[in-house]
């Protein structure tokens, strides 16, 4: 499970974990561009968007997040986090023509972001959740949609 990320943003390395409520992630816009967009929702803000900052792939396809106009997106990020059954962080690296999977779910007012976790073996975590680490078809400055 993904529970922080390191990452560039204007010459400096950036590591964000979920527990801050002001965490927030690189997401690329379709123009190339790099915007940060909330991680998640903690118990103590505000909407109705699902607590925690991940989204599990099966339920995205079964249609769970429909309500919250759910878009794929790109998160731009050099390594992820997650800890092991002992509390111990392990990071792990992308590729450079690697993102992981992300969803924008939009709550009222409120804009969220999700990291899309599937099941892998790879995963030191209890749960056995990875980020959906995906290949992107050409440079990372151009996106497409239709991820999911």
């Amino acid at each position: 499970m993904c529970g922080g990320v390191q990452f560039d943003l204007d010459g400096q390395t950036i590591k964000t974990f979920f527990p801050n409520p002001k965490a927030r992630l690189p997401v690329l816009t379709r123009q190339g561009q790099q915007v940060l967009v909330p991680w998640g929702r903690r118990e103590s803000q505000p909407g109705l968007a699902p607590q925690g900052g991940w989204a599990r792939l099966e339920s995205v396809k079964s249609g769970i997040w429909s309500r919250f106009n759910p878009r794929p997106v790109k998160i731009s990020v050099d390594a992820f986090m997650e800890k092991d059954d002992a509390g111990e962080s392990h990071w792990f690296m992308l590729e450079n023509q690697q993102f992981i999977q992300g969803l924008i779910a939009t709550d009222g007012p409120f804009t969220r972001l999700y990291v899309v976790t599937e099941e892998n073996e790879q995963s030191c975590h209890k749960s056995h959740r990875w980020p959906r680490v995906m290949d992107a078809p050409e440079p990372l400055r151009t996106t497409s949609g239709g991820l999911f």
